[in-house]
């Protein structure tokens, strides 16, 4: 078992005191987003002793990290592992891997996560007093895959729904008006009435499988995720959206229970791993190439077969069963 250190992601949505105060260190005035633990290339994990993990393990299929958002992240989504593989090959993505990911929340933790169920939504429009409007009437008559496509191509005017956000007491209301006020016209803004509301409690995650269209809103959490590059945004962003790509992938079933309860392991199939947390006195024996992370910012690598005895709440990355 050897001590590693991961690095600092300062995207302009990130919170500046949380990961710094998990990891011991004085806030800066800099957004901390993220903190990476893993092999990717954008950010491998050192020994502290020194040396790249990667030169032991090899590339690793997943990224471990510590996210904590003050503003909205991008809405997005991210291919299956063959339509990350076509992609790559027609030169859309840059990698041919998938990328699902896995969000265990630290504190409560507001996201946009999945289709809502249409009756839900259609009452969520009733209530705003937009029953009539072309969104619901699309919506009720041909689904929430045909709205959000007529969202996007302009064949739906989103202004009734967003003007009768400003008078709204729901938070989605609220999310709206905010997202509105900093991406004026962007059809997204709108699209996110589409989508589940949730706000988890420390302990529950979300899994977001491919297709999953989803924006995590505010909050920190332990994120376990493929360490691909594959994201595909629609907008609520400054940065480049795909809306074809988007509309080509994204997983239009309604998800009518998006949240994961409170658990001890959060598998994540695609990247053949598992989150699994421990808790002061727990015994582990590691099974192959594993990483943690515990709540004193503390990180360790884990070779096959080291023994962990833990004295705190750790998160530790292990290779799912074949």
């Amino acid at each position: 078992m050897q001590r590693v250190s991961g690095v600092v992601k300062h995207y302009e949505w990130g919170d500046q005191t949380f990961i710094p105060d998990l990891l011991g260190l004085e806030p800066d005035g800099k957004p901390w987003a993220e903190w990476w633990l893993g092999t990717h290339p954008s950010g491998p994990t050192t020994f502290l002793d020194g040396g790249l993990l990667n030169d032991v393990t090899g590339p690793l299929p997943f990224l471990l990290k510590v996210l904590a958002a003050a503003e909205p992240l991008s809405l997005q989504t991210h291919p299956t592992p063959e339509q990350a593989r076509d992609g790559f090959a027609r030169g859309v993505y840059p990698d041919g891997q998938a990328k699902p990911e896995l969000l265990c929340a630290l504190t409560p933790f507001e996201a946009l996560c999945g289709i809502r169920p249409e009756e839900r939504t259609l009452a969520i429009l009733s209530e705003l007093g937009v029953a009539d409007s072309d969104l619901a009437r699309v919506l009720a008559a041909d689904g929430a895959g045909t709205a959000l496509v007529g969202l996007y191509r302009n064949a739906i005017d989103p202004s009734p729904a967003v003007t009768a956000c400003q008078s709204s007491a729901r938070p989605e209301a609220d999310w709206v008006r905010q997202l509105d006020v900093k991406y004026p016209g962007d059809p997204s803004v709108a699209a996110t009435l589409l989508l589940n509301y949730v706000v988890l409690a420390p302990g529950e995650a979300l899994r977001l499988d491919a297709g999953n269209l989803h924006a995590y809103l505010r909050g920190a959490g332990i994120e376990l995720m493929g360490a691909s590059d594959n994201v595909i945004r629609g907008g609520l962003t400054v940065k480049p959206v795909d809306v074809d790509e988007l509309l080509h992938v994204v997983d239009l079933t309604p998800l009518a229970e998006p949240v994961l309860p409170i658990g001890t392991r959060y598998e994540l199939p695609d990247s053949g791993v598992a989150l699994v947390k421990l808790e002061a006195g727990d015994q582990h024996q590691s099974t192959g190439h594993e990483l943690t992370i515990d709540l004193r910012g503390v990180s360790w690598y884990l070779a096959p077969g080291d023994q962990l005895e833990t004295t705190s709440t750790m998160f530790v990355v292990v290779p799912s069963p074949a």
